[in-house]
């Protein structure tokens, strides 16, 4: 069974009177590939720099690879990486050349970081262009090159803050596509923070939701799909050839159904008694075809908007 990589005990950071993170409770397993969500200003930049041992807590503590991020934080900088937002690079050198120079700033042997950099770059897809000035590189080489960079000095675990801001859908694709691999592959820990919640969606074996600093969700999206019905409700998904007002009113009539929802050719029924063959004969009745029956699943826009709805 995996052991916790990251723990978190009522970690807080204050800046004056504002709040950053609030007594966030959190334990990542070796080997996870796990999401942190929340808007602007939410706290997850704040969260990562204070892992990464670059920002000191107001209060509370945590551990990376069982590293106290304060008292060991050079320690947890030499088994940890991160690619913070806005990667920088030095785009008057080459792609090997800034892997030279991150190497020497990790304090590896020359030996040791040329023998790791065209497994690197090979990895990351940028052998070709491995004697290129990054200068000429696109956004998705550079992204890709920052993956690389993090990797030099073979993480345990490796954070990323927005990796895909800004990529086009086939770079965002590539992106994902290598960090799958080194999860798979490498049993890389994987702690990735993200706005784009499909993309955390098709990666993330499980995610994150921090709201006002505070953690209010940590789950499979799964589980939480499951939790914004009631525990006495269940929600089925309909296609259906055709749909009309007269249709949703008979639904809406049927026994221990709550609410009826429309998306285009789609019917979401809510019940609260699992009444689903006489909602099924009502709409065969009224002279409809069911294409499609089944649970309905809830995206993760739909989670993460509903714990945010108060906002």
């Amino acid at each position: 069974m995996s052991k916790p990589i990251i723990e978190t005990h009522q970690l807080t950071k204050q800046y004056g009177e504002f709040t950053a993170v609030n007594n966030l409770e959190l334990s990542i397993n070796e080997g996870e590939i796990v999401g942190f969500l929340g808007p602007n200003g939410a706290g997850k930049t704040t969260t990562l720099l204070m892992l990464m041992g670059l920002s000191v807590p107001t209060s509370g503590t945590a551990t990376v690879g069982g590293y106290d991020v304060v008292e060991e934080s050079k320690q947890v900088r030499q088994i940890a990486g991160m690619m913070p937002e806005g990667s920088g690079y030095y785009e008057d050198l080459t792609a090997r050349q800034n892997l030279q120079y991150i190497g020497q700033l990790n304090d590896i042997p020359k030996d040791e970081v040329d023998n790791r950099i065209d497994e690197l770059l090979e990895a990351v897809d940028l052998v070709k262009w491995a004697d290129t000035k990054v200068e000429k590189f696109s956004r998705g080489m550079k992204q890709r090159l920052g993956i690389s960079e993090v990797l030099i000095k073979q993480p345990k675990i490796a954070f990323f803050d927005e990796p895909t801001l800004g990529l086009d859908p086939k770079s965002t694709k590539e992106l994902r596509d290598i960090l799958l691999k080194l999860n798979k592959e490498q049993g890389l820990t994987i702690f990735l923070s993200s706005h784009l919640l499909h993309e955390v969606q098709q990666t993330c074996q499980r995610v994150l939701i921090i709201r006002r600093g505070k953690l209010v969700a940590a789950d499979t999206i799964a589980n939480l799909s499951n939790n914004l019905l009631s525990k006495d409700m269940s929600s089925i998904e309909f296609e259906l050839t055709e749909i009309d007002s007269d249709l949703i009113q008979k639904l809406n009539d049927v026994s221990g159904v709550k609410s009826v929802e429309q998306q285009n050719h789609k019917l979401f029924v809510n019940l609260e008694n699992g009444n689903v063959r006489e909602v099924s004969e009502t709409i065969t009745k009224h002279g409809s075809i069911i294409l499609l029956m089944k649970p309905r699943t809830f995206s993760l826009e739909e989670i993460f908007l509903d714990y945010y709805k108060e906002d």
